[in-house]
């Protein structure tokens, strides 16, 4: 039977409100995880797509608790299920992992945590509908769109939206949390600072990347007291990325928001409910609410653990009151840096994005958020080996004003200074930046120069 068309706009609103705010006490936990899949004996050599088709059918098989997907450059993704708690949902992904790695090593393969592919132009591997008319849509901001979808890849933890009255886990102070501690989050987990082999002049290239893509669709909606009304305007006023067809192109007229083509009842047919769901899947704010909060802005990590401390810092400053209070606290102050502007695009996020915890703000910020989530992963029933990794980067990284990017780009900067004379001072050696520039297209200039170049429009 085919679907029935919306009848009213308020309709339309009611449900968005409905599905994408889903108020209760906050005690679910979910992980999305995704890593840049390269040959195993070379990662600097592409992987042929007949390679990846067959190990996605080859993965498929295995007993795996976890959803298993692959994005469109061939970058692996792991969704967990729902889980009760923290630990429960380690377990289970970690379980995934230790069927998945080995599989993907016995075809030659391997899976790589970093933010942003630091190896190879993008490559789109697979041709579903759906991405031929994305590709071809983010297409008309230039070639940030390709690199998104080919290019990039993320740990996204997922929080519940909390509770409806006001509180540390209310709805209202968890939306602004999100926004504001996104910010350090991005910083404090930066680990994408090149492409192509080069150094891009940020620490989270892949931020820098989502910041330049169409902003009706990519930035977050206007903060204020009611975000379920902010989220409903901000859906329906997004332009149609795709329309679902069963035999043609998923094309869509250029500049039809979704509001649009509800009123005007076409091309090519009126929406139904169901296109309004597909709709909310083509919108990549950097927090995206799902019934639950979808943070979105923390690039990969390397090891094969090494999303496990992204996921325990995020959950113990969501779901632990005392912590909750205590991060909302120190990024509060943030607000004022971040100004009217939207995220990722205002100039909080912009710092973040470049300097990351070299930035004095964010690195006070990050420093009590980090102590928070750690004196509150006990209360949480954390394990030791989670409590310990999370003590380890926080000590490595956090409290030196680090990011993982820096690690990356100290032993870049040190193999491009090994001929310098012994005694070159440290100081030079540590300045000296690479004899490089960024490999692109001719129509287009390096990452550094196009990032937030539509920030005026």
């Amino acid at each position: 039977m085919p679907a029935r068309p919306a009848t009213t706009e308020a309709e339309l609103e009611a449900h968005l409100r409905g599905i994408c705010f889903k108020t209760g006490p906050p005690r679910r936990i979910g992980v999305e995880i995704e890593w840049l899949v390269h040959d195993a004996r070379n990662p600097r050599c592409p992987v042929e797509p007949t390679r990846l088709h067959a190990a996605a059918t080859a993965l498929r098989a295995l007993p795996l608790t976890s959803l298993l997907t692959f994005e469109p450059g061939g970058q692996l993704e792991l969704s967990s299920l729902p889980a009760t708690s923290l630990s429960a949902c380690i377990e289970a992904v970690t379980a995934d992992l230790a069927l998945i790695r080995p599989a993907m090593l016995a075809m030659g393969l391997g899976m790589a945590g970093h933010g942003h592919n630091p190896w190879h132009a993008p490559r789109r591997v697979l041709t579903h509908p759906r991405y031929n008319a994305m590709e071809a849509y983010f297409d008309r901001w230039g070639a940030a769109g390709r690199s998104m979808m080919c290019g990039t890849a993320s740990v996204q933890v997922c929080v519940d939206a909390g509770y409806e009255e006001p509180g540390p886990l209310g709805l209202g102070r968890r939306w602004l949390l999100a926004h504001l501690l996104g910010a350090v989050l991005t910083a404090a987990f930066a680990n994408s600072p090149t492409s192509e082999g080069c150094p891009t002049g940020y620490r989270t290239t892949r931020q820098v990347v989502w910041s330049q893509l169409d902003p009706e669709r990519t930035l977050a909606p206007p903060q204020g007291p009611d975000p379920r009304g902010a989220w409903a305007r901000y859906v329906l006023d997004a332009p149609v990325m795709c329309i679902r067809s069963e035999d043609g192109p998923w094309d869509a007229p250029e500049g039809l928001t979704f509001r649009q083509w509800f009123r005007t009842g076409g091309p090519p047919r009126p929406p139904t409910q169901e296109d309004l769901d597909y709709h909310v899947t083509t919108l990549f704010p950097p927090v995206r609410p799902r019934g639950h909060l979808e943070l979105r802005m923390i690039d990969a990590q390397a090891g094969d653990s090494g999303w496990i401390v992204p996921l325990a810092v995020t959950a113990a400053l969501f779901d632990d009151p005392e912590a909750a209070e205590r991060a909302y606290r120190a990024v509060k102050p943030l607000a004022e840096t971040a100004g009217s502007r939207p995220a990722p695009r205002n100039p909080l996020w912009r710092r973040a994005a470049r300097g990351a915890l070299t930035d004095p703000e964010l690195h006070t910020a990050a420093v009590a958020c980090f102590a928070a989530a750690q004196e509150a992963l006990p209360r949480l029933g954390a394990s030791p080996d989670v409590r310990a990794a999370v003590a380890d980067f926080t000590e490595r990284y956090v409290a030196r004003g680090r990011c993982p990017a820096d690690d990356h780009l100290d032993a870049l900067y040190a193999a491009d200074t090994a001929d310098m004379p012994p005694e070159t001072p440290l100081e030079t050696r540590l300045r000296t930046p690479p004899d490089r520039t960024h490999p692109t297209a001719p129509a287009q200039p390096p990452v550094s120069e196009l990032a937030f170049r539509k920030d005026s429009q």
